[in-house]
């Protein structure tokens, strides 16, 4: 399993009018195999009257699972190209349908290469792209007297803490990643004289936002 991964922030649709040609791009986050499918299939069922529904994606933590389809258009020039720009970005769990209405004018070989290829790459754009790290659950315990500082100092550090509990302790929820978890363990033992509890409960993702 890798500790990050790239994909898409959310689900998102962009219109390109190439040489009268209607291009629109779906993009849509998905975990599994089954769930592309799916969702190219809603694509489908929504645009029954298109000329064209292409698509590819990618799937997997590893991006080990890569598909795509022309639906009609000359081999190589539709979901190829859309694959391709999923591949440069570093992309996985991701799919995109890319819709054409054609407008009556031959696009050529070279010139759906482009105007496929392009539809992706807005669409991603309107997407947005997150890091997914792969980080542990950690419950943290500490005593009243220490948590304003101990909160203080992991907000500024990017610590967003998910739970608070208010008990005969503070008990909190937060994601730490991974490979930073020994040096965490650390800041709480240091900043509580060692008397702040760490225990990791959990795996999850950790979503970062990325341009």
């Amino acid at each position: 399993m890798r500790n990050s991964y790239l994909t898409v922030k959310k689900s998102a649709e962009a219109r390109l009018v190439i040489r009268k040609s209607l291009f629109i791009s779906y993009v849509e986050r998905a975990a599994s195999e089954e769930t592309a499918l799916a969702f190219i299939e809603s694509i489908r069922r929504k645009h029954w009257d298109a000329t064209h529904n292409c698509y590819a994606y990618i799937i997997g933590d590893q991006g080990d699972i890569k598909r795509f389809s022309d639906d009609g258009e000359p081999s190589g020039t539709a979901g190829k190209p859309i694959l391709n720009v999923l591949e440069r970005l570093d992309l996985t769990n991701t799919v995109i349908v890319v819709t054409r209405y054609f407008g009556g004018i031959m696009l050529g070989a070279g010139g759906l290469i482009r105007a496929y290829g392009e539809s992706a790459k807005v669409g991603i754009e309107a997407s947005g792209l997150v890091e997914r790290v792969l980080s542990s659950v950690v419950r943290l315990s500490v005593d009243y007297s220490q948590f304003g500082r101990l909160e203080s100092e992991l907000h500024s550090r990017g610590y967003e803490l998910r739970e608070k509990n208010f008990g005969t302790q503070v008990d909190v929820q937060l994601l730490v990643p991974v490979e930073d978890i020994e040096e965490f363990t650390i800041l709480v033992t240091n900043l509580t004289n060692g008397e702040g509890l760490v225990d990791i409960i959990g795996e999850d993702y950790l979503e970062i936002e990325t341009l």
